[in-house]
């Protein structure tokens, strides 16, 4: 039966062996994918509504802390491509940053009786220097965890089932993450107002989430294995170094793209996460329905995983977010007609479906970038003769964290300049009539851009460079084969039509790449019946048999 059934959902290899390590490695979504969550729902409404300081003022903390994760990104990539270990070059920064990541995420909920409206500077200078804490910790997790993927799973399928169960991970961070924090503001009675009043419960929100991320990092750290680095051969480190280890990811076409499809992808889905909770608080005044709201769209998001993946086994990894992106633009359409929600069931009936529509639309992208990463790496060692995974991981959570934190900014900036308003002022009003603030016409415009007309117009963009996208399993398989027998032998001969893809997908003429310094009478690649390059010979001899 567990036969059959790995057959029917696409799972390959046994348990022990194949399953059993995709989960050891998947522990850590937990925290990557629900420390993050937490905070694009929570952390922009927690510093305008319970520590009162402005929008401007809330994205100013989120733009200088990206600043600073722009920094410590690329140092983190070069520190894991260059760690010698016999235990490897990424686990042991998992363990290192847990202490940093508990003392962080946990101050980073708890204000200290600060309030921004007696004392913004220190207020801001508290958040942004506790968030850039926090991103420091991060990164120390992130990309060691991001780079040892493509190690782990150097085979084509192998990454998306290892991608696959990750994302399943990270709905397994989200999912109880987001019950703790709901659980607690109700027992505080903070769940559908919250003020400079409601402090505590974020303080204990934070310590408990804080802790559960840490037990699944650790969980990564102890059952994950990786070869030894000890063979590695670092050249001298300096800026010259540094600088041309990034020019040099840049220098690969199939990067290129994917970077800027996960750019425009960040950007619908930044802006999207980062003015919902005002989308639904006074553009459809249905805030009493945030929490259900929130559980719908992450059902909606798992939902679509099966879908996702049987396309991505059975069609290549381009084509679950070619099928589904449309339905994420139409649940993001429906943001353009919402009126406030009163008492019609029309406005509720529409919005549960645009929390239905959205993600699991989004899912079809995200799911794309998430598989397509790995991959990169491989392109780039055919391009360079190198195993580079922490540096171009750097960009992958570089896009990730950065792009999140810019769109923070910007939301806080376009709503403040429409005239949105939040803060005790809200709160008393609220309080006083019973019903929420009413938001001036230009206010609620300014919610419809961020939250549908600027994430509809990345999206479609996402999908349009998607589309663009070459490299596919067959090129993956050759691409390994090539490197592989470069590596044992020294040299390897492509045929025209292998040449012919090969600089379609790295963008570079092969004789200008360490693939292409190759005897040319070395080793040719040869197919099986299969299509499985197997087979290696000399091309002298390969000639003189055909004479």
């Amino acid at each position: 039966m567990g036969e059959k059934l790995k057959k029917l959902v696409g799972v390959q290899g046994d348990f022990k062996t194949t399953i059993l390590p995709m989960i050891n490695y998947s522990y850590a979504n937990m925290y990557l994918g629900g420390a993050g969550y937490i905070i694009s729902m929570y952390f922009t409404v927690f510093l305008t509504d319970v520590v009162n300081i402005s929008l401007r003022q809330a994205g100013l903390v989120v733009m200088i802390a990206t600043v600073w994760d722009a920094v410590t990104d690329p140092v983190m990539g070069i520190i894991t491509d260059r760690t010698r270990s016999k235990t490897g070059k990424h686990r042991r920064y998992l363990l290192w940053g847990m202490p940093l990541m508990f003392l962080s995420y946990t101050l980073l909920w708890n204000s200290f009786g600060l309030n921004g409206k007696e004392n913004p500077s220190t207020a801001i200078l508290y958040f942004t220097l506790i968030y850039m804490l926090y991103k420091t910790a991060y990164t120390i997790i992130s990309v060691p965890h991001t780079a040892m993927l493509p190690e782990l799973a150097p085979e084509y399928n192998l990454r998306t089932q290892y991608n696959s169960v990750g994302y399943l991970f990270n709905s397994a961070g989200m999912v109880p993450a987001f019950g703790i924090v709901v659980v607690i503001l109700a027992l505080f009675g903070a769940g559908d107002n919250l003020s400079s009043e409601t402090k505590m419960p974020f303080l204990i929100i934070g310590i408990v989430l804080s802790a559960f991320f840490s037990l699944a990092v650790f969980l990564t750290y102890s059952k994950t294995k990786e070869p030894s680095s000890l063979h590695i051969k670092n050249e001298p480190l300096d800026i010259k170094y540094i600088i041309r280890e990034y020019v040099l990811v840049f220098k690969n076409k199939s990067f290129r793209q994917y970077f800027f499809m996960s750019l425009a992808y960040q950007f619908a889905t930044g802006f999207y996460a980062n003015s919902k909770v005002y989308y639904i608080k006074y553009l459809a005044n249905q805030y009493s329905g945030y929490a259900l709201y929130n559980a719908v769209a992450g059902v909606a998001e798992a939902a679509a995983f099966p879908l996702n993946y049987g396309l991505t086994m059975k069609h290549g990894k381009k084509k679950c977010g070619n099928i589904v992106t449309p339905l994420m633009v139409a649940g993001l359409a429906i943001g353009l007609i919402m009126k406030s929600g009163g008492t019609s069931p029309l406005w509720t009936i529409l919005m549960m479906l645009s929390m239905v529509l959205y993600p699991f639309g989004m899912s079809g992208l995200g799911f794309v970038s998430t598989n397509i990463f790995p991959d990169l790496t491989d392109v780039d060692e055919m391009i360079t003769g190198r195993r580079r995974e922490g540096v171009i991981s750097t960009f992958s959570t570089l896009i990730k964290k950065s792009i999140s934190g810019v769109m923070a900014a910007l939301v806080g900036f376009t709503l403040e300049g429409f005239g949105l308003v939040t803060g005790d002022e809200v709160t008393l009003f609220e309080k006083t009539t019973g019903s929420l603030f009413a938001q001036t016409d230009s206010a609620i415009t300014g919610v419809r851009i961020c939250v549908a007309v600027i994430p509809i117009a990345a999206a479609i963009i996402s999908l349009i460079l998607l589309r663009n996208f070459r490299m596919t399993k067959d090129d993956h398989t050759m691409i390994r084969a090539a490197v592989a027998t470069k590596h044992k032998y020294g040299s390897v001969c492509l045929t025209e039509e292998q040449v012919k893809r090969f600089e379609l997908i790295s963008g570079q003429k092969l004789e200008n790449t360490w693939l292409g310094k190759s005897d040319p009478n070395g080793y040719t690649l040869e197919t099986d019946e299969e299509g499985k390059y197997i087979i290696l010979r000399k091309k002298q001899e390969t000639d003189e048999n055909n004479d």
